[in-house]
């Protein structure tokens, strides 16, 4: 290697090292505002188009006041997280020969309530407030175990991905570990008496929002059902009865 590609390359990852040590975060979700001047409800209203369904949820679980009023972390799933469990519901439903949903209010109020308290845990906490994850080491780094609204233990951690240096063609030369962007991750844990065994891993879009009464994290959408496992959703939603559609 020449020497100018080499103090080019010592810069760069002296560069790196010195934003890590900074303790920045980086999210691959653009630029936001953290701060915002209304409640948590109101901040998803403004959201509208990407929150409609999750509104809905809300107001159908009972759960408004809690958005708007208690002092809550929220990790709030998208509308596109939702109509992708209520598809999966009525493919199963036209299977058994049954009439689908068509409006989420015929699934039972409590079945909202008792997933969409999986998503919110009191007390506002930012992505600096949670301990290191690695999904490839958890003995090093496991996350931690935090009981949601409805005492369900979710597992919330932050992934350290690493940082890579790459030449003028595009080649990568150099990589330092845990020295790139920070990315939260809500977990679900199918096994509670296995807590690091099989977790449905969320990543976070968007982290870190702040609203008067707590702080919002916006799942991916890509990456999530409704419920985190589409089948028990569908197994409450059935068992609970789901109601007819009216005109």
């Amino acid at each position: 290697m020449k020497n100018k590609d080499k103090m080019l390359l010592f810069s760069l990852i002296c560069m790196l090292l010195a934003l890590a040590s900074c303790k920045k975060y980086y999210q691959e979700t653009g630029v936001h505002e953290a701060k915002y001047n209304g409640n948590i409800l109101q901040y998803m209203e403004d959201k509208k188009p990407f929150f409609d369904s999750t509104l809905t949820v809300i107001k159908l679980a009972g759960m408004a006041d809690v958005v708007s009023k208690e002092n809550i972390t929220f990790f709030a799933p998208p509308s596109g997280s939702i109509f992708k469990s209520v598809k999966q519901l009525n493919v199963y439903l036209r299977v058994q020969g049954k009439d689908t949903v068509s409006k989420l209010s015929q699934i039972k109020p409590l079945v909202w309530k008792n997933i969409l308290s999986q998503y919110i845990f009191k007390g506002a906490s930012r992505l600096k407030d949670y301990p290191q994850r690695d999904t490839l080491s958890y003995l090093a780094y496991p996350g931690q175990g935090y009981a949601s609204y409805g005492n369900r233990i979710m597992n919330i951690g932050v992934i350290f991905n690493d940082a890579v240096v790459y030449n003028s063609a595009g080649a990568e030369i150099s990589r330092v570990a845990y020295a790139g962007y920070r990315q939260l991750y809500l977990a679900y844990i199918p096994d509670l008496s296995n807590p690091q065994v099989s977790l449905v891993n969320i990543p976070v879009a968007t982290s870190d929002i702040q609203p008067t009464n707590g702080v919002l994290h916006v799942l991916t959408k890509s990456k999530h059902n409704f419920g985190f496992n589409t089948n028990t959703f569908i197994e409450q939603a059935i068992s609970a009865g789901i109601d007819p559609a009216t005109p």
